[in-house]
């Protein structure tokens, strides 16, 4: 069985928001590659890979479970964003090792596939209700049967313009504000438009992005029954969890939540009283491939469905990490779709191909998906690699933070 004779990081995209874990074995040419990429603290996943390296270094590659452990509490705090994200990199590296000297794909390991492609669902958006509709109906042409629905950005269509707020006469430096009320409603008109242009077809989603204050999270929930969605998705943020009992109480839109989840205390209670409908966790966030396959159990005995975040900030082996996941796991619900640049796709040879709303895998062992170093650290930019990056900052017309 190989042994672990080093842990390497490889950091890359042009602002160095990509972070991946190589694993290296004493077996000549036998490695693995995992997703470390967190786009706001690059640099800190970096430094807490490189301090948990020693640790497993002549440890069994394969001993995928106890090597999760040892590393889960190898710092004693645990259930850390950071830690979570290291300790996924090189859980996903060592999954790729095993398929890799079994000679087979990961989901082949996790028990063969379950369906023959993974479904995913596109994200729509547009200034306007008239682009809006342009962008769902071409996503619908394209084989798009989950689209998601944004006016512009996140919190679109409860923004006021500044001169329109009355903000207090100390506030500098604030173009709109992010008002509630005005969210509550422009999102069921929005919806109430689509559903006329476009009927009860298509399956639609909107991501609340956890704007609102608890009391209205739930009213948006309820007036948006009528149109059907197949989620609404983080409606609430994670430290307000405990209204989504009132949201079960008044209504059945479907909800979707757990994009900032990294404590299992934070998604087994709404997996269990089946208080949501689909759990979003990033699989790199979760810790990996082996944390996320339990979730993804659990849910299948709750009768809640997985649809891993992915987001415009993830990487192609995290999307792979996921889609082994989905195709093995009969609790599998919907995947979200990542675009990426001709120029980053070159970098991972054996990518997941995204055609007609479908994810597909291929069937080279392991991940079945490799990063060409050379090209990776080619397109690294690093001056802005250098850059601090933050989570946008709305705020409501007294000032005061919207949190994401």
């Amino acid at each position: 069985m190989p042994k672990i004779t080093d842990i390497q990081t490889i950091r890359t995209r042009k602002n160095g928001t990509w972070v991946f874990v190589k694993v290296l074995t004493d077996q000549p040419g036998l490695y693995g590659i995992g997703s470390a990429s967190d786009h706001y603290h690059a640099r800190t996943v970096i430094t807490a890979v490189e301090t948990i390296a020693p640790k497993l270094i002549g440890r069994e590659a394969g001993h995928i479970e106890d090597n999760w452990q040892t590393v889960y509490t190898s710092a004693y705090w645990r259930n850390g964003s950071i830690l979570n994200t290291a300790l996924a990199g090189i859980d996903m590296a060592l999954w790729d090792i095993k398929g890799k000297e079994a000679g087979m794909p990961v989901y082949q390991l996790l028990g063969g596939p379950t369906r023959a492609a993974v479904m995913a669902y596109a994200h729509a958006s547009g200034e306007d209700l008239t682009e809006l509709e342009d962008d769902v109906r071409r996503y619908i042409e394209e084989g798009y049967q989950v689209i998601r629905c944004q006016l512009g950005q996140y919190g679109g269509g409860g923004f006021i313009p500044a001169a329109e707020a009355r903000m207090p006469k100390n506030l500098h430096g604030q173009a709109t504000a992010f008002d509630d009320e005005a969210y509550l409603e422009t999102l069921p008109k929005m919806f109430a438009y689509l559903r006329d242009k476009i009927g009860f077809g298509p399956k639609l989603t909107h991501d609340v992005h956890e704007h609102l204050k608890p009391h209205n999270a739930v009213t948006l929930a309820k007036l948006l029954e009528p149109y059907r969605l197949f989620f609404l998705e983080d409606l609430l943020s994670p430290e307000q969890v405990g209204w989504y009992r009132l949201v079960r109480q008044q209504c059945t839109t479907p909800q979707a939540m757990g994009e900032l989840f990294i404590n299992p205390h934070e998604w087994t209670p709404l997996i269990t009283e089946r208080l949501i409908d689909f759990v979003r966790v990033r699989v790199s966030k979760g810790g990996g491939i082996t944390q996320c396959r339990k979730i993804a159990a659990l849910c299948e005995w709750f009768g809640v469905q997985t649809a891993w975040q992915e987001g415009g900030d993830n990487d192609p082996v995290n999307q792979m990490a996921a889609v082994h996941l989905d195709l093995s796991s009969t609790s599998f619900g919907v995947q979200e779709e990542n675009h990426f640049a001709p120029e980053e796709y070159d970098i991972f040879p054996g990518h997941a191909i995204l055609e007609g709303g479908y994810l597909y895998a291929n069937h080279s062992p392991g991940l079945g998906i490799d990063v060409d170093e050379a090209k990776a650290y080619a397109i690294l930019n690093p001056e802005l690699a250098t850059q601090s990056f933050y989570m946008a900052e709305d705020r409501r017309s007294d000032g005061s933070i919207v949190r994401p």
